[in-house]
């Protein structure tokens, strides 16, 4: 698991500090991936919209949720995600 951004560095490591994440935050200043995965309709975005794309292992894109409520899309996606045992 990991999360994407189009902030800086610095912004990224201070927000990921802030609220203890456990897994990186990576940084898509160019906004490439943002823009390949549909969350910025424009590189003139200032912001990406917030999706959770689960990933197969293959890398196929199997879904992607708005994400519209942070707090709860763990619970969420516990819910949809087959169990790893």
């Amino acid at each position: 698991m990991f999360g994407v951004s189009v902030d800086s560095v610095d912004k990224n490591c201070a927000f990921a500090e802030k609220f203890h994440f456990n897994f990186p935050l990576l940084c898509d200043t160019e906004k490439e991936l943002s823009l390949a995965y549909g969350a910025m309709a424009s590189a003139k975005d200032e912001y990406a919209q917030r999706y959770t794309f689960v990933v197969s292992p293959e890398g196929k894109v199997e879904q992607a949720i708005a994400t519209t409520d942070p707090a709860g899309q763990a619970a969420d996606l516990l819910d949809i995600l087959p169990d790893s045992d």
